[in-house]
């Protein structure tokens, strides 16, 4: 094609964010998906699509490392509707927490039924649940591209139920017992790290957990109360059980030189835990943070706010800042859970109410809100927390987590003066509630685009994208 055409021009931005170049002034030429050029020499360029964004800032695609869907409703129900809240949020590539039981040859049912149903791209992160799982981190690796893989540290004891993701074709939820033992650890890290595979871990204590969470319930038995209050929840997983699981994981991790990821950290002494483990060497160590660990804390009072880790305190959230803020905390991922307010809520108690909430679309939303607009973090480190980093430790990078000539198209606009009230009816997914419902936002995206297509524009999602979304490999 001549150099004077393209699909999209992006024009007169306040500013196009580039990680680790910085804040820049230029038009953005796009065409069969990918970027063409940063320039501003547009005048003359013919674009089918011109997209003025005057007073709005331009940043790489959102990419959400952690997101669980297919578990409430079957993958192809689910990847419709949270990834048309995905696209509200700004998300361009979302990573869904895949959990069977079964051995993974039975992947394939999953990745047929999510194709077709995606508005934005997706990835999957592969749970270990059993040994014989094992064995298919060689098989996902060669034959899909799954490249990454999760332990679930906090699985075993009395606390070893958890929902797998739903079959596709089914509507039936199925809980099963995941008993994670130190071998099983063992076996993973150091097959995970044969393979140059990153691992993710959910750090807790599952014997300390187990054992306060017993004695809470015997408690709130023998006092004939009903237990609704997050601050008891919070005390049955003290963030001491996190330092200790944490603790155990840095000790496999030294030993086979593994690179681990730790997901959803909310406490400062997990994050304490984590740099000490950092400090010892002979492993690469990350740490994720996710929004509610920035704005709640275990006085939230309302069982909707139950999540494990749980809410911590005032000072946790500050240290949560204070990490992003310095480079400690590497990327911000949603844990997003898409549940109804009715499945969540239980019988309104902490022991019957399910763990996890959405956040796909608030993301975004509460960093620009909460982060930038407040003065906390700058819109240079939103970029490399909610991209470029997860793009690099994923194996996305240079395709995605940046903007680029000969990147993938993944372009969000934000408009940092927008302020909207938080209604489940706008973030469109298939929950029907927020912890952030009533909260005004100030900052939002306005512009979705996947791959030079635009998806959202101005809190409207394309119908015509739904299946546009494409799977990406986090293997070569």
């Amino acid at each position: 094609m001549m150099q004077n055409t393209c699909d999209v021009l992006i024009t007169n931005a306040a500013g196009v964010v580039i990680p680790k170049v910085g804040m820049v002034q230029t038009d953005v030429m796009i065409e069969n998906g990918k970027i063409k050029a940063l320039t501003k020499s547009t005048q003359s360029v013919q674009a089918s699509r011109k997209i003025n964004a005057e007073g709005k800032y331009v940043l790489p695609g959102i990419i959400d490392p952690h997101v669980h869907y297919g578990v409430y409703t079957p993958i192809e129900e689910a990847a419709k509707t949270e990834s048309r809240s995905a696209a509200i949020g700004g998300v361009t590539t979302m990573m869904r927490m895949l959990r069977l039981y079964d051995r993974y040859e039975n992947i394939e049912k999953h990745l047929r039924a999510s194709e077709f149903t995606h508005h934005v791209d997706y990835s999957i992160h592969a749970s270990i649940l059993r040994p014989e799982q094992v064995k298919d981190i060689q098989y996902l690796k060669k034959k899909f591209g799954i490249n990454s893989f999760k332990i679930y540290a906090n699985l075993g004891q009395d606390v070893n139920r958890i929902l797998m993701d739903i079959e596709p074709g089914t509507h039936e939820m199925v809980e099963r017992e995941v008993n994670i033992s130190d071998q099983i650890i063992s076996d993973i890290v150091q097959e995970a790290s044969m393979r140059q595979s990153p691992v993710l871990v959910h750090a807790e204590d599952q014997v300390m957990c187990s054992r306060l969470q017993k004695q809470k319930q015997i408690q709130s038995e023998l006092t004939g109360t009903k237990i609704a209050s997050l601050r008891v929840w919070s005390e049955c997983r003290p963030p001491s059980s996190e330092a200790n699981a944490i603790a155990k994981v840095g000790a496999f991790a030294r030993e086979f030189g593994s690179t681990i990821y730790f997901v959803h950290i909310g406490s400062g002494t997990a994050l304490d835990s984590i740099l000490t483990e950092q400090e010892k060497g002979n492993s690469i160590l990350y740490t994720e943070t996710c929004p509610h660990y920035l704005t709640h804390t275990s006085d939230f009072c309302d069982v909707t706010g139950k999540v494990v880790p749980p809410l911590r305190t005032k000072i946790d959230v500050q240290s949560m800042w204070f990490g992003l803020m310095n480079g400690i905390i590497d990327t911000v991922g949603s844990d997003h859970v898409a549940n109804t307010s009715l499945i969540k809520r239980g019988q309104g108690d902490i022991w019957s109410a399910k763990a996890g909430f959405p956040g796909i679309a608030t993301l975004l939303p509460v960093l620009l809100s909460k982060g930038v607009d407040e003065g906390r973090i700058s819109l240079e480190r939103v970029a490399e927390v909610t991209s470029y980093n997860a793009a690099r430790i994923f194996g996305l990078y240079p395709k995605k987590g940046t903007i680029e000539k000969g990147s993938d198209a993944d372009v969000t606009i934000i408009d940092l003066d927008l302020v909207q009230k938080v209604t489940p009816e706008i973030l469109q997914s298939y929950s029907d509630y927020s912890i952030y419902e009533g909260w005004e936002l100030r900052g939002w995206p306005v512009f979705t685009i996947v791959r030079g297509r635009v998806i959202m524009e101005n809190g409207q999602v394309d119908k015509n994208t739904c299946g546009y979304g494409e799977f990406v490999r986090t293997a070569a």
